[in-house]
């Protein structure tokens, strides 16, 4: 999951690789907290270019994922597919020492620039923040979910329940018959 920038030539680099989730360390945090359970391999496609000082990577990531729905609680299988592009750029070595607390004013060219050093760039960050970015926020087994009564916990998506399911007064309702003088 590196590349060598010598390896970059004139016409760019062309490259796919395979890795498990684990071997992404926040993809293997969330595997362990039970958050969610990949059911196939990252996979990524990379084109890389080098125009001068900067590379630039255009990639196209997959892998599927187990998630808990988050009305029902029922395990459900997903796809996740990211395009991006990103732009690296090797931070110069000009003996300031890391430990000086400089202020930086970044221009606007500089807000979508990745920082690397040495004659490598590890692409395990980036690869791993694209596949989190395409978690669903709310992730649902079927747009129609009915979820989980209430008052028995029934899935009401399989049989419906016998509960009463009128909307409670509320914490508030003491207050629908306050009068106010002006």
């Amino acid at each position: 999951m590196e590349i060598l920038i010598e390896q970059i030539k004139e016409e760019g680099l062309v490259f796919e690789f395979e890795k498990s989730a684990a071997a992404f360390p926040v993809l293997a945090e969330m595997v362990d907290h039970g958050e969610c359970e990949f059911s196939a391999p990252v996979r990524t496609a990379l084109k890389v270019q080098r125009i001068g000082d900067l590379v630039e990577i255009d990639g196209n990531i997959e892998t599927s994922v187990r998630l808990p729905c988050s009305r029902c609680l029922q395990s459900f299988e997903t796809h996740l597919n990211s395009q991006f592009a990103v732009t690296y750029l090797q931070r110069a070595t000009d003996g300031i020492e890391d430990s000086e607390s400089q202020e930086v004013e970044l221009s606007s060219a500089d807000m979508g620039i990745v920082y690397f050093q040495g004659e490598k760039i590890d692409l395990k960050y980036t690869i791993q923040e694209q596949v989190v970015m395409e978690f669903p926020l709310k992730a649902l087994c079927k747009q129609d979910c009915k979820g989980l009564c209430p008052k028995c916990g029934a899935d009401l998506n399989e049989d419906p329940c016998d509960c009463d399911r009128r909307s409670s007064p509320g914490k508030f309702a003491v207050l629908k018959n306050l009068k106010l003088e002006k």
